[in-house]
C-alpha cells in the first residue's frame, strides 16, 4: 500500500503551456522578441487600416 501511495505523490503535473511559453522565450532571447514586435506592428497596423477604410464621411 505505501508503494502505490508513493507512485501518487511522485506523478508531477506537466508544465502548463506558459510555463513552457515563457521557457521558451526566455531561451531564444531576441528571435522571440523581434517575432512578437513585428506581430504587433501588423496587428496595430490592419487596426489602423481597418479604420481607415471605415471612417465615415459625415459633412460639416
Amino acid at each position: 500500500m505505501k508503494n502505490k501511495d508513493e507512485n501518487i505523490e511522485k506523478k508531477v503535473a506537466p508544465p502548463s503551456f506558459i510555463k513552457l511559453a515563457m521557457r521558451n522565450m526566455v531561451r531564444k532571447g531576441s528571435k522571440s522578441i523581434s517575432h512578437f514586435s513585428i506581430t504587433f506592428l501588423v496587428l496595430i497596423g490592419i487596426l489602423i487600416l481597418i479604420a481607415t477604410i471605415g471612417k465615415p464621411n459625415i459633412p460639416l
